[in-house]
């Protein structure tokens, strides 16, 4: 892409003070980022980790001095400058920063930094202590006509982040590749990232980091299901509650790097950029390219590392606040059987069992009777929907229901309207097609006037029906991403476009919120979730993959954005079939809602899933504003503990899902972390299903009546034995410190199973 936009003056506003020479420390939640910028270098972090607490200037000058190696043999004579922006010209041998050309010239700059605020303000010489905060650093490389500005901030949550700016003071500039890299410490020597595959995102892999560079790209035009999310690095053996380890994100829907590199002279690092095509960036004179945030997050324990990310997202503006709504998606219910006295009697249903939102999927505009043909063409089919959306959009509004509607804006089906009014508007690369999937292709929203359509049709429709919430899909990697009509590659701006027109939305319709869905879990990132309020985690919706999926994407995102729904008792997915307990036990944590047909289920089961929503309805506030905590457990045993700790730690909702049979029986005692050591808590298991708990034998610290109905004095029954349907048990009393130690027994339970457990300070 050829880059117009930026000032074309710039080169003759330059601030020409004298060079940038200071020490920075910033400091918040127990984390410490040192950054030296003396000398009119690039700035350089020196310490990210643990509080230093406070610094003199000797201090902190001692640490740099610390953090330069020696002079090696065969080496540069004097330490290697590893900056934010690595500079192969300092000696560095990794990754670089930089990689761009102007005609052979230019591809190696010498940057002299000759402006530095910290939040708006002048830097001064020596040392600054601050709190979080945000530097703000501008260089210059007057011969290859180049000027960088990088942006580094400290969160008061103690997440660091930093993005780069080029902009060319020259002749036009090839831009390759434009990274930010954070140092870490030579400790950290395991690699923890995440991969996965069309429904079942998130799966966790472990290496040693040993030299050489861990690189994973992702080059799917999407953020992809296989993206690492949080590349790790820590302490060999670090779990979610122990170990130190420091963690990078990038936050980009598109395509991206991430990389861990040890170099053979000991330096580890972290990186992390968008993966920018041939030829996709070339700046013109003036313009500018801009780099995601990319995100580094330090912590004792993965858990540790997730609630920094968690309270930093809880803080922004565009957070959702609101009690996060019981959702009802009618995709699995009906597919593309639309018709409006089935969905009207399922929003009936759900209405009577306290459901507050109600989408519409794929199926309603015109055309779309299955998914050969139709997207792009967004006018209500006037076939199947002959009076339009407005008597279902009313009815759900009228029972008290958000109304919610499925877009797939960025793509087209060639069966359509739009793809034969503008094939011109179809990515594609060398004049040819690219090869479909799911019949369908990418509709170039870099052109001003595809995107200029989508806005318009959407936000009519948004309008016209008052929705409450899109559904934003994204079904297909882009392969052959070239602008339809030039066949440049256009994935950088395919993705701002997308951004642009999210945001749009949102500034026209107050209120409205946005789910991200990518094939399910195809698009889970923290740029995509500056403008989206939701993410679906995978189209998988069995409960036992959902076991897996939740918790790991959860290291990322808090549990009020995870879309997790109880489906059919068969899954669409995997055919394996699951009881009730287990599905709503899963879906519970996060933000609750149903992807069933209400209208061919029992009573019974009605009766459960009303139960469940009541305790979602009940418990949400603490779900969505609590702390993660996930069990480090033995691995083979079958048995996953996780769940939320209030902020006051005087609550917490806990769940025990027995995945798979164990080799042992009884498994013995599990721990609840989190808790007030100090302080009693109750831990009751919650008695709502009709299955009996999903156990088989309950341990005699649930409390159970015994055989014949008689209650110890100090409410545990003097004999295990089954549970049984319509048990009240009532728990236990321990302090948090034996919870977090000593523990409780596990009950002996059927695989593919789950219990809640309440747990509730006392004193």
């Amino acid at each position: 892409m050829t880059v117009t936009s930026g000032r074309a003056d710039a080169a003759a506003t330059i601030d020409r003070s004298p060079a940038v020479d200071a020490l920075l420390h910033l400091r918040a939640d127990g984390v410490s980022v040192l950054i030296d910028a003396r000398g009119g270098e690039l700035p350089a972090v020196v310490h990210w980790g643990d509080d230093l607490g406070p610094l003199t200037a000797d201090d902190a000058a001692a640490v740099a001095l610390a953090a330069a190696a020696p002079l090696a043999n065969s080496a540069p004579d004097e330490p290697v400058r590893l900056a934010l922006v690595p500079e192969p010209r300092t000696g560095w041998l990794g990754r670089p920063g930089i990689v761009g050309e102007r005609d052979g010239d230019a591809w190696s700059p010498r940057f002299t930094t000759t402006v530095a605020t910290l939040c708006g303000g002048t830097l001064p010489r020596g040392l600054t202590e601050a709190g979080a905060g945000a530097l703000r650093v501008e260089a210059q490389d007057e011969v290859a006509g180049l000027t960088l500005v990088l942006d580094v901030e400290l969160t008061p949550d103690g997440v660091l982040r930093a993005r780069a700016t080029l902009r060319n003071d020259g002749a036009p500039y090839r831009l390759h590749e434009l990274a930010v890299v954070l140092p870490v410490p030579p400790r950290a020597r395991e690699v923890l990232d995440l991969t996965g595959r069309w429904g079942k995102e998130r799966v966790p892999q472990r290496r040693d980091l040993a030299v050489g560079t861990h690189l994973r790209e992702g080059r799917r035009g999407r953020t992809g299901f296989e993206a690492p999310t949080v590349l790790t690095v820590g302490v060999p053996g670090f779990g979610f509650g122990h170990g130190e380890v420091w963690g990078l994100h990038v936050g980009w829907s598109g395509n991206h790097r991430h990389w861990a590199e040890r170099l053979p002279t000991g330096e580890q690092v972290l990186g992390g950029s968008e993966l920018l095509l041939p030829g996709e960036v070339t700046l013109a004179t003036g313009a500018e390219y801009e780099t995601p945030w990319v995100y580094g997050v330090h912590g004792h324990g993965l858990d540790a590392q997730a609630a920094r990310l968690h309270r930093m997202l809880r803080r922004r503006t565009g957070h959702p606040r609101d009690p996060r709504p019981v959702t009802l998606n009618v995709w699995e219910a009906v597919y593309f059987d639309h018709d409006l006295e089935r969905l009207t009697a399922l929003a009936d249903a759900a209405a009577d069992l306290g459901v507050e939102r109600y989408v519409l999927d794929d199926g309603w505009f015109r055309g779309r009777r299955d998914d050969t043909r139709g997207l792009g063409d967004w006018f209500v089919d006037e076939d199947v929907w002959p009076d339009g959306l407005d008597p279902i959009a009313d009815h759900v509004h009228g029972l008290g229901m958000q109304f919610g509607l499925w877009f797939e804006p960025e793509m087209v089906n060639l069966d359509s309207d739009l793809a034969r009014a503008h094939p011109e508007w179809v990515m594609g690369a060398g004049g040819r097609v690219p090869v479909p999937s799911r019949h369908q292709h990418v509709l170039d929203l870099s052109d001003p006037d595809a995107a200029a359509y989508v806005l318009e049709r959407m936000s009519t429709l948004i309008g016209r029906h008052g929705v409450d919430y899109v559904k934003w899909d994204h079904n297909r990697d882009l392969v052959d991403p070239g602008s339809g009509r030039e066949g440049r590659p256009v994935v950088h701006a395919q993705t701002l476009a997308a951004y642009g027109i999210m945001a749009e939305l949102r500034r026209r319709h107050p209120g409205l919120e946005i789910e991200s869905c990518s094939s399910g879990g195809g698009r889970v990132d923290l740029g995509v979730a500056e403008h989206t309020q939701r993410v679906w985690v995978s189209d998988c919706t069995d409960p036992l993959e959902r076991q897996q999926m939740q918790p790991w994407t959860a290291q990322l995102l808090p549990l009020e954005y995870l879309g997790a729904h109880v489906a059919a008792d068969v899954s669409h997915q995997t055919r394996r079939a699951h009881s009730l307990a287990f599905r709503a036990a899963t879906a519970l944590f996060g933000h609750f809602g149903i992807e069933w047909d209400l209208t061919r289920s029992t009573p019974e089961q009605l009766a459960d899933l009303r139960g469940w929503i009541e305790l979602y309805k009940a418990e949400r506030g603490l779900l969505h504003t609590g702390t993660l905590v996930r069990q480090d457990l033995p691995a083979g045993d079958g048995l996953q503990v996780w769940g939320v700790v209030a902020a006051d730690r005087s609550a917490a909702l806990f769940q025990l899902a027995t995945l798979s049979r164990p080799s042992v029986a009884p498994l013995g005692r599990f721990t609840l972390r989190g808790l007030d050591p100090e302080r009693r808590y109750r831990v009751t298991p919650l008695p709502l299903s009709r299955e009996a708990f999903g156990v088989w034998n309950a341990p005699p610290w649930f409390g159970l009546p015994s055989a014949d109905g008689a209650v110890a004095s100090d409410g545990v029954s003097p004999q295990p034995r089954p549970a049984q349907p319509g048990d009240v048990p009532r728990g236990t009393v321990l302090t948090g410190r034996t919870l977090a130690v000593a523990g409780l027994q596990a009950p002996e339970s059927a695989p593919e199973t789950s219990l809640v457990l309440r747990v509730e300070a006392v004193d």
